[in-house]
């Protein structure tokens, strides 16, 4: 397993990793991270996030898309119906689900609107889906306004029939 250091400068920043460019990077780490911190209390996750954005942002633009992450991330965490699956933190690719969050952000960016209302659905596990694509899109929206724009072949580019689970229309 590759490790992410690899993938960091000396002063831990994110540098693109292999099939993965920077924007898509930047989604994939910090919904990691993020939900992480969420999970475990520690600050030092979404540290992490903030030094690797404001890195490749600068600090003023990367306030606005470290808070729209986490709004983002917020929602998923909330409505998901299901055990949202995250790599370890060291780790420098993406597993199932951070790569459906990435296509998520890429399909906002680039209106694909059947495959972003797929990932949210297949990210949450039910069709419950509006306020998760709402806050996408706005955190799809800061990303591109800060020239962090996804690959159009990442809002395509998954399987989304063999990543969804079961659909309820159960709220919470």
């Amino acid at each position: 397993m590759k490790r992410v250091a690899h993938h960091l400068s000396p002063y831990g920043e994110l540098a693109p990793g292999p099939g993965f460019a920077m924007p898509e990077r930047l989604v994939g780490l910090g919904f990691r991270h993020w939900l992480q911190g969420y999970r475990t209390g520690d600050i030092a996750s979404w540290e992490k996030v903030w030094c690797s954005y404001s890195s490749a942002m600068g600090a003023a633009a990367a306030k606005t898309a470290v808070g729209q992450l986490s709004c983002w991330v917020r929602a998923i965490n909330t409505h998901t119906h299901r055990v949202l699956k995250t790599s370890p933190a060291d780790c420098a690719g993406f597993c199932r689900d951070e790569c459906v969050a990435i296509s998520m952000i890429a399909a906002c960016q680039h209106n694909a609107c059947p495959a972003m209302r797929a990932c949210a659905f297949a990210l949450i596990g039910c069709s419950m889906i509006d306020e998760v694509v709402h806050v996408a899109e706005s955190f799809a929206e800061t990303m591109r306004e800060a020239d962090q724009v996804l690959a159009s072949a990442h809002a395509h580019g998954l399987p989304l029939l063999t990543a969804m689970p079961a659909a309820t229309a159960m709220r919470h």
